[in-house]
């Protein structure tokens, strides 16, 4: 009689194990993320509002920076920039908070963003910058911990917004949203299904991982002067700038 090859049905076992433990593994990803998506919406119901006059009142609107370029900002910036000034001139807020990735000397998107708003009548004094403002964790927090920021609008799009203010909220910020999708944008597909994921990472971060910012920083006044946050003023953090 010929040997028995009893390696096959322990390979195929193995196999067998390994796409079960990867399906299951998949199964679990897949809860987690729809369970924090629903966390994160849950969080956010009845904050978001989209026009400014509906709006309630805050110290300071955020606004959640874009890509820019040289020549200005996107038209996903534009619009939050837009609706940005629309609060301050309706006097829903007294400050701005531009915050935005300034991270590299070839990118800029916070002084793209500054004298966007100069040039439609906010007074300099009332913007500040935040130039760490890498991803939107980083943000809320360095919001409340460098700026002392205790209420604050948060202009933003509709799909990014209940992340926003979920994390706001975690960051102990008494926080609304105002939208700013004033058009339908070519990367409406790519926008909500990537938020899909960034909503489980932003719950990951506020309730398991809880990382600190990049960077923080001395404390600033949110009450003061906004132009000590300006570049030539205060200076990009050097170690920023790669």
């Amino acid at each position: 009689m010929g040997k028995v090859d009893v390696k096959q049905p322990r390979v195929k076992r193995m196999v067998r194990r390994c796409i079960i433990g990867l399906a299951v593994l998949l199964a679990l990803c897949i809860g987690l993320g729809i369970w924090a998506n629903i966390a994160v919406r849950r969080a956010s119901r009845g904050l978001i509002f989209s026009r400014a006059e509906d709006t309630p009142a805050r110290d300071v609107a955020i606004v959640l920076g874009a890509r820019a370029w040289k020549s200005g900002p996107s038209s996903i910036l534009r619009d939050r920039l837009d609706v940005g000034v629309a609060l301050y001139k309706q006097g829903k807020v007294r400050k701005l908070v531009l915050s935005g990735d300034h991270g590299r000397r070839e990118y800029d998107e916070v002084n793209v963003m500054r004298r966007y708003v100069l040039e439609r009548g906010v007074p300099p004094q009332d913007v500040f910058l935040d130039h760490a403002g890498f991803r939107t964790y980083d943000t809320l927090v360095r919001a409340r911990k460098v700026f002392g920021i205790q209420s604050a609008v948060l202009v933003t799009n509709s799909f990014h917004q209940p992340r926003s203010i979920y994390t706001a909220k975690a960051c102990g910020i008494d926080a609304v949203g105002l939208t700013s999708d004033i058009r339908v944008y070519r990367t409406w597909l790519y926008n909500d299904c990537r938020e899909f994921l960034a909503r489980t990472l932003a719950w990951l971060d506020v309730n398991v991982i809880r990382p600190n910012p990049r960077f923080l920083g001395p404390a600033i006044d949110i009450r003061g002067d906004g132009r000590v946050t300006w570049d030539e003023a205060a200076g990009t953090p050097k170690d920023m700038r790669r």
